[in-house]
């Protein structure tokens, strides 16, 4: 998570140079159901394969993909990821990105706070240097539907814990291809069913899942594609990520001076 700070401090700087120059604990799921041979993913029962649009073509949706490597993969895919904004983790562990790897993040949140995986990688780096954080309780585990990696973790900051719950996408390859997060508080989730800790329900709301691109076999989004252009046209929110993706740092650095000194308190329960 990325704080409210005012534009003067170190971390708004440094940011801004970055797009200055730029611009250019893991747990298993379904462990009495079914286990998938080939990846050991465990299956919790019938896979359901509900959102999959396009399968087989470039604009397919995420749903369309199944697992291609084993469920302590994924998991440790997603650990690595809470690494790179643990200031106590080691520097070298880092997920294997896309090229074109989105960081999404609900409100209270910024929205698009990532795009292309330099940028994700530097990014990184600068906040655990300017707004440090460490990530003590991870509860990460894999499913067998997209997003294959989903965890309920904790961070740390001077001014207190921030639970969230995070998502991850990812392609034939392994590679991570979309982050999607959201404060872990009543109200903030993808779902208001308490029952559903892991988000399953096929009702779910989700951006991962509408895309298109991520679910081909390498799981590359194509903003000017006129399967892109067509989904943007009937979905607003596909047409917002489009829009903030093709204007990364000009839309990031905006939602970022309209968040409020709040945001925090909004997002954390500070």
């Amino acid at each position: 998570m990325e704080r409210s700070k005012s534009p003067g401090t170190p971390l708004m700087t440094a940011l801004a140079i970055l797009a200055f120059v730029s611009c250019s604990g893991g747990h298993l799921a379904g462990a009495d159901a079914g286990r998938d041979d080939a990846t050991g993913m465990d299956v919790p029962g019938d896979v359901d394969v509900a959102g999959c649009q396009a399968a087989g073509e470039p604009g397919a949706t995420s749903p369309c993909l199944t697992p291609a490597q084993a469920s302590a993969y994924y998991i440790d895919q997603s650990l690595r990821y809470f690494d790179t904004l643990d200031v106590n983790a080691d520097p070298n562990s880092v997920p294997t990105y896309s090229t074109l790897v989105a960081r999404w993040e609900w409100p209270p949140w910024l929205l698009l706070t990532g795009y292309q995986r330099d940028t994700m990688t530097s990014i990184g780096g600068l906040l655990k240097q300017f707004d440090p954080s460490t990530v003590p309780t991870r509860d990460c585990r894999a499913f067998a539907t997209q997003p294959f990696g989903r965890c309920h973790v904790v961070f740390a900051y001077g001014g207190g814990a921030c639970p969230i719950y995070e998502e991850f996408t990812f392609n034939d390859q392994g590679e991570m291809t979309f982050i999607e997060a959201w404060s872990d508080l009543p109200g903030l989730l993808p779902t208001s069913a308490t029952a559903d800790r892991w988000a399953e329900d096929p009702g779910v709301h989700r951006l991962s899942t509408k895309i298109p691109g991520l679910g081909n076999a390498t799981g590359q989004i194509d903003l000017a594609a006129d399967w892109m252009t067509q989904a943007a046209a009937r979905d607003p929110e596909i047409a917002d990520f489009v829009a903030r993706a093709n204007d990364f740092w000009q839309t990031w650095y905006d939602a970022y001076q309209a968040a409020g000194s709040d945001l925090f308190k909004r997002g954390c329960g500070w």
